[in-house]
């Protein structure tokens, strides 16, 4: 019998056929390289009309006849940066009361136009833009363009709405500085652009608040609000030419006139020298801390690239070199993050985390660490490989909606840019190469002189950082120091 099993063994192995060859297994999606970029308009031929009134009003439509809804806007190329630091925080006030009775409507009657056909209206106050925006259904353009007008061209300014507003503002003011992030933003900036309009929030201090009134509302709007200096877009259910045709029937009249001065450029380099600034909470366990320095303006041709290099810094997640640092390796922190904030005429590039107090000089060690790296290890072709690829993505996924495209069409003009941005910029963001990344890792990251700012107990952060610059502790308004 045991000579059989020999036999027996090869003639199973005779019919069972060759030995198949392993299955591959797949590669994961996140770890496949990511799809080539094209480079086709975004958006769809014969749905983007442009046009000029003879005032100088630019207007833009995208037209979009999916859904039967509307949003028409008007934006000036000025805000907050036109200001002067005795009246910081009057574009504000003024977007404020613009939307607060318009034309024949107080503002109840204003706010009940809106309501009764879902609609929404929107007046903001930017640093370098103001906008008024309404939507709804496109069956109520015809009011929709009424409302737009009024509120943009005969805002009331009601004495009685201007002082409700004016309380409302300090009010806000008071109650954030509660919030740490808040107190973080609005003291890093003050630190950088010292005796600048730029160092104080868009919305004002209580103490340039305090003295607006309604008449200088009306003195501002009609400075800042002048056609030669504006542009009216619209997006949704809506014929062009017709629409052209009603705007110019509405704002034609409006006369143009002298467009108020953009205001001083950001002062560069700032600060000068390292300056370190500790705003005293005592109730807090973990500590907030920004890192800032000046950046670039938002029509520096260096600007994408900028973005990329920032992206591995430390504005791609997780997959950036601070996240790696502080969360990944030390677990000493959730999250933190890295960004260039552009302006006209300047800008900033800062830092900002969180981690416990005792960790605090540890934190910011690192940073400096992964910052000076930046300089000296400059991002690898893989680096910026990624980089790409997020970009890329957000891009899409940014522009996803015909409001975000216009929005993004509207920024475009508000800056001066070119108009094709949008549709070259795959392509520059190809054309960026490592070299690109390590001349501006050198030219625009500043660890050695950047503003420090930390919110957190005085008491036990000061003696963490000895050596790293002059301290500066200050009390947030309304606190008492070491309460």
């Amino acid at each position: 019998m045991r000579g059989w099993l020999p036999w027996i063994a090869g003639f199973a192995l005779a019919c069972a056929g060759p030995v198949p060859a392993p299955v591959p297994v797949p590669v994961p999606v996140w770890d496949q390289p990511p799809p080539p970029t094209s480079d086709a308009p975004i958006v769809q031929p014969g749905t983007l009309f442009r046009y000029e009134l003879d005032n100088g009003l630019a207007l833009i439509v995208l037209e979009d006849h999916r859904l039967p809804k509307v949003t028409i806007g008007l934006a000036v190329r000025r805000g907050a940066g036109t200001e002067s630091l005795a009246e910081a925080g009057i574009a504000r006030f003024t977007a404020e009361t613009m939307e607060r009775g318009a034309g024949d409507r107080d503002a109840l009657a204003l706010a009940s136009a809106i309501d009764e056909i879902g609609g929404e209206l929107n007046v903001s106050a930017g640093f370098d833009s103001m906008s008024a925006v309404v939507s709804g259904l496109s069956r109520d353009l015809d009011l929709l363009m009424e409302v737009l007008a009024d509120v943009t061209l005969r805002p009331r300014f009601d004495a009685a709405e201007a002082e409700r507003t004016r309380n409302e503002l300090i009010a806000a003011m008071q109650r954030a500085n509660d919030d740490p992030h808040h107190l973080e933003q609005k003291f890093a900036i003050a630190a950088l652009y010292a005796g600048h309009r730029a160092g104080i929030p868009v919305d004002g201090t209580p103490d340039t608040i305090a003295p607006l009134t309604s008449a200088d509302s009306r003195a501002f709007h009609a400075r800042v609000f002048v056609p030669n200096n504006a542009v009216l877009f619209a997006t949704g259910d809506i014929v062009a030419d017709e629409f052209f045709e009603r705007v110019g029937s509405v704002f034609g009249a409006w006369p143009a006139g002298e467009i108020p001065d953009a205001g001083p450029a950001l002062p560069s380099p700032a600060p000068v020298a390292r300056k370190i600034v500790v705003v005293d909470r005592p109730d807090l366990v973990q500590a907030r801390i920004t890192l800032i320095h000046e950046g670039i303006e938002r029509s520096d041709p260096e600007r994408i690239a900028a973005s990329l290099l920032n992206s591995v810094i430390g504005g791609g997640g997780f997959s950036s070199r601070l996240m790696q640092r502080l969360r990944s390796d030390a677990g000493l922190t959730y999250g933190v993050h890295s960004g260039f904030s552009m302006r006209r005429g300047g800008g900033s590039f800062s830092v900002s985390t969180f981690t416990r107090v005792a960790e605090v000089r540890r934190a910011i060690d690192m940073v400096l660490s992964e910052l000076e790296r930046a300089r000296t290890d400059p991002p690898t072709q893989p680096e910026l490989d990624a980089a790409r690829a997020r970009a890329v993505g957000g891009f899409q996924l940014g522009l996803e909606t015909p409001d975000a495209l216009l929005g993004a069409l509207v920024d475009l003009d508000i800056y001066g840019l070119p108009e094709d941005s949008v549709d070259t910029y795959r392509s520059r963001i190809r054309a960026t190469t490592v070299d690109d990344l390590a001349r501006l890792a050198t030219a625009l990251i500043h660890p050695h002189r950047a503003a420090i700012v930390l919110v957190g107990p005085a008491s036990e952060i000061t003696g963490q950082l000895e050596g790293l610059g002059p301290i500066e502790v200050v009390v947030p308004d309304g606190a008492v120091p070491g309460s």
